[in-house]
């Protein structure tokens, strides 16, 4: 099946399904266009499906599919064969889809894929007349990327967010940090940050009390570079515990061996780590904790994007603990969607943690409906549909 009438292109090297990073990031700019009328065809980088298929659970007028076009290196590929895809032939396959359409696409909004593959993208658009939109979701640090800081994977992220990106038609931008910074090299710049599907997340009754802890939850993956200092809310945890405030840590995602890793030994007895979930089950099991904690360094990276993991935490209704980087305080009031720590240290945390448990059950309530209201009010993707069609709209002008 090929696209025919007027439809956007939203492509990349990344892959389904919706329970990756990259994906869910996809997952809210498609569901904002779809609710705003737009038929969207997402042309990732899997090898399946070969044509345009169908995807369920948007709502809105318009329509979304799915095709693969196998642009990311097959699971096992040796390094060779890794590095000849990313840095010599990325985006000719996507490149040559958009050649077969009987119709080009109104715009194509490009997630991901470093430098070759906004090269191509790029060069294919201005021969065609298409508007190029960059969605950007990250300033990369070079210390945590594979090869390190000097290594051809920095250089390449670096060269299309510096120079690719700032050339292309427009930008969505997950962040003030990212809008401004790209305001200044191009006029056409939307802020979008990470959207879900709130109103269709259904909520379970409040956890009852089954002893005199508070539960705090931690979902998703800290990667090598425990950005989400998943360590210190371990050692956090234990000295509030032992601080006379009783608390219990429930870890999803990393496996209890990456867990004790990052925690450099054993692990409490007031940690429990239920390691990877399915994404139907995560839901489930955040919605049973009081809070979610995230802890994070204030650096430019952390500033520059936007946590789904927080998204996510107030879409369930779920309070948040966190210090505020990016734009979090925008969504995070202290005493109102959670608790706000004064900075990253863990004896910041632990002071934060004590005074969670000191809530009445009819707080933590009041703050899991204020979290529950602020994502329905700011996160989910129906509420950025008009803004983002504006913002189309006018490239084309």
């Amino acid at each position: 099946m090929k696209r025919s009438g007027e439809w956007i292109a939203c492509v990349g090297p990344f892959l389904f399904p919706w329970g990756e990073a990259s994906s869910r990031r996809v997952f809210g700019l498609v569901g904002s266009l779809a609710a705003g009328g737009r038929h969207v065809v997402v042309a990732s980088g899997d090898p399946q499906p070969r044509v345009p298929t169908p995807l369920s659970g948007f709502d809105g007028p318009g329509t979304v599919c799915h095709v693969g076009l196998g642009e990311a290196p097959p699971a096992g590929s040796g390094l060779l064969h890794a590095s000849v895809r990313t840095f010599v032939t990325w985006g000719r396959r996507t490149v040559r889809w958009l050649e077969e359409q009987p119709t080009r696409p109104s715009h194509v909004i490009l997630h991901g894929g470093q430098e070759r593959y906004a090269h191509q993208l790029r060069r294919w658009c201005t021969r065609h007349r298409v508007p190029l939109v960059a969605d950007v979701v990250d300033w990369y640090d070079g210390r945590y990327v594979r090869g390190g800081t000097y290594g051809p994977l920095n250089a390449s992220m670096k060269l299309a967010l510096r120079y690719h990106y700032p050339r292309c038609d427009g930008i969505i931008a997950i962040s003030s940090l990212l809008t401004d910074y790209y305001a200044a090299r191009t006029g056409a710049v939307v802020r979008v940050p990470s959207t879900v599907d709130v109103q269709n997340l259904p909520l379970l009754a409040p956890p009852a009390r089954r002893g005199p802890a508070l539960v705090v939850a931690y979902a998703g993956n800290p990667g090598r570079n425990n950005k989400d200092l998943l360590s210190d809310v371990v050692l956090a945890v234990r000295r509030a515990h032992h601080a006379a405030a009783p608390v219990e840590l429930r870890v999803l995602g990393p496996s209890r061996a990456e867990v004790a890793a990052l925690a450099g030994g054993a692990l409490p007895d007031n940690v429990h780590v239920l390691g990877r979930l399915s994404q139907q089950q995560v839901p489930l099991v955040v919605q049973q904790a009081d809070f979610t904690v995230l802890l994070r360094r204030p650096e430019r990276a952390a500033n520059a994007g936007f946590s789904t993991k927080f998204c996510e935490s107030l879409a369930n209704g779920v309070p948040v603990i966190a210090n505020l980087t990016g734009d979090m305080g925008d969504y995070l009031h202290h005493g109102v969607e959670g608790l706000v720590c004064p900075d990253h240290s863990v004896e910041s945390l632990v002071q934060t943690i004590r005074l969670a448990t000191r809530l009445s059950e009819q707080d933590r309530n009041r703050l899991r409906v204020a979290a529950r209201e602020r994502a329905l009010k700011s996160l989910d993707y129906r509420v950025h549909a008009v803004a983002l069609g504006v913002f189309l709209d006018e490239l084309r002008r």
